[in-house]
């Protein structure tokens, strides 16, 4: 969410978590991985632990939304499906690191067909298992199997649908026409059989988190959904992002200023595994938010990939560090 706050002008740095209204980002702002275009010592994050592996099902979307930070569409396949085969190699790196939860992220990942298989590898080796999807026609292809793996695996298994408003007009406004019904019929279905679930929504710049929350609970209700919009697990309000607006750089020193604790970052605690078209085999990002940046690419390994990420991206102050935000559960 963009905030129009002014910053204090007793606020050292460029690091207040009040941002003015943002326009272009400057050419000069994060392109040294070590420096500031102030000249400041950038913030670095270490692994302070592997809690989640996301695995990222490719690209491909029955969606074309209009803000995608990844780009998922019926065409972009720039990631790849991720293979089956290929999953099981970073799920046993991850066994052996002590990571209790496994992330399928997309793209659709129900459009992904290895999937199922994915899914029960990941829920039979004991993962906490989170699935990010838009609950349309590619998951409920899937119904009969779903309960299958509900029934077998219970609330281990979580489904996490992207519902962006809780109005159609907004919602629609992001994912396209006819996207509602379908999303929310989706939904009610997984609420309706005892899954466990989570809503996605975002965060508009005209409203603030409790009209939100309210707005969702008006919703929820009438439908009769089992999410509780107050509980910030099952109903996840993410901030707007445009990486081509204006955003602080967070220094080293913006720990201090925010009181922030590294160790609270995404990257602090999880990796995605992507496959980008042309690669001969998946590798490790530092984050499900910038997979294409080769600067967060970390390795072709869960062990390569446990250095310290550089806080180089947009995405980083404004998602992360200043958004407060995380894609785990």
């Amino acid at each position: 969410m963009t905030q129009t706050r002014t910053k204090s002008r007793n606020t050292p740095s460029g690091c207040s978590p009040f941002q003015v209204e943002a326009g272009a980002l400057p050419a000069e702002k994060f392109t040294d991985p070590d420096w500031t275009a102030k000249g400041e010592a950038r913030a670095k994050v270490p692994l302070a632990r592997l809690d989640t592996l996301w695995l990222n099902t490719g690209t491909l979307c029955n969606l074309a939304c209009a803000t995608c930070y990844i780009e998922s569409s019926p065409t972009n396949d720039a990631l790849v499906y991720l293979a089956a085969a290929d999953a099981a190699r970073f799920l046993n790196e991850a066994e052996a690191l002590g990571t209790r939860e496994i992330g399928f992220t997309g793209g659709e990942p129900f459009m992904n067909p290895d999937i199922l298989a994915m899914l029960e590898d990941s829920l039979v080796r004991g993962f906490a298992v989170l699935v990010l999807s838009n609950a349309m026609k590619p998951m409920r292809r899937h119904g009969a199997a779903l309960l299958a793996l509900r029934e077998r695996f219970g609330s281990r298994l979580t489904i996490r649908v992207s519902l962006d408003h809780y109005t159609p007009a907004a919602h629609q406004a992001e994912r396209g026409p006819r996207s509602w019904k379908p999303g929310l019929e989706g939904l009610k279905w997984l609420s309706d059989n005892g899954f466990a679930i989570a809503v996605a929504g975002r965060l508009l710049p005209q409203e603030n988190m409790e009209q939100a929350r309210e707005g969702y609970d008006t919703l929820f209700t009438r439908e009769n959904i089992r999410i509780d919009a107050r509980d910030p697990l099952q109903l996840v309000l993410f901030p707007e992002m445009d990486a081509a607006k204006d955003i602080a750089e967070i220094t080293t020193a913006c720990w201090n200023i925010l009181g922030k604790d590294p160790a609270d970052i995404m990257c602090a605690s999880s990796r995605m595994v992507v496959h980008r078209k042309g690669e001969h085999a998946p590798r490790v990002a530092a984050c499900t938010l910038i997979p294409y940046d080769l600067g967060f690419d970390l390795g072709a390994s869960l062990t390569e990939a446990s250095d310290e990420v550089s806080l180089n991206h947009p995405h980083c102050a404004r998602f992360c560090v200043l958004g407060g935000a995380s894609c785990s559960a």
